[in-house]
């Protein structure tokens, strides 16, 4: 898989499964524009030789930067993995919680599936960011974000459609327990809130798991490339469950 000469668009490449796409499409021979709010986590993608973009997803000024690199050359491939969880028991949640998780999550994607992918480069990919909290309701602490991982899904199939006549393909991956920060983030608080230790709430959601491990996030990331790549050039508004069988046995 060859992505010499491609550019790409990787957001959320900060940490976590967008950092590690970012390096892996690096490695793959792509140019890179590497995008996230947090600037100090872009320096390993930047040393690696990405171009660094600091900007706030959530809100029209700030994909404004993003939409400008795809107009300024042709832009081959988008890849939406900027995420945040904000943990939460549901009868707490604030509407401003809620509206801060779908604008960063769902309200980024949407627009940029629009925006960036009208200016792919025909022949393009995207690949979106849903999670099996799409169908694994139980983690009552991140209602929001799973309501947002839900309508990530449709708007994948709607950008499948909407971008078929220029060959564009739009697929999501739902990445199921991977060694992230984020999942960091959700077995502390997760714990803290249903007052079990870190190590029992861990042991507990492996078990889900029928192979009985967590991934690290190169794997998740070996599975964005594929997707992005022409090896996979009749696939096109599907979500791709990587969760180690977590769904199939939920």
């Amino acid at each position: 898989m060859s992505f010499e000469g491609r550019r790409a668009i990787v957001t959320g490449a900060a940490s976590g499964i967008g950092k590690a796409v970012a390096l892996a499409l690096l490695r793959e021979g792509a140019r890179v524009t590497a995008v996230d709010v947090n600037e100090d986590g872009l320096a390993d993608a930047r040393a690696a030789g990405a171009d660094a973009l600091a900007t706030d997803l959530s809100d029209e000024s700030g994909r404004a930067p993003v939409i400008a690199v795809a107009a300024a050359e042709p832009v081959h491939y988008l890849v939406n993995a900027a995420g945040i969880l904000g943990l939460k028991p549901i009868w707490e949640v604030t509407q401003a919680d809620f509206r801060r998780i779908f604008a960063v999550n769902l309200e980024s994607t949407w627009f940029l599936c629009r925006d960036v992918g009208r200016q792919l480069a025909e022949g393009g990919a995207i690949v979106n960011f849903s999670s099996p909290s799409a169908r694994w309701a139980y983690t009552l602490e991140t209602a929001p974000y799973s309501a947002t991982k839900t309508a990530i899904q449709a708007t994948t199939r709607t950008f499948a459609i909407a971008h078929a006549p220029r060959k564009v393909r739009v697929n999501a991956i739902s990445p199921g327990i991977t060694d992230t920060p984020m999942q960091e983030t959700v077995l502390r608080q997760a714990s803290a809130l249903r007052g079990q230790t870190y190590e029992e709430l861990s042991q507990e959601r492996l078990r889900l798991v029928p192979l009985k491990r967590s991934a690290p996030p190169e794997e998740m990331a070996g599975v964005v490339v594929w997707m992005l790549s022409d090896t996979a050039a009749y696939l096109t508004g599907q979500t791709i469950y990587v969760d180690g069988g977590y769904i199939m046995s939920s």
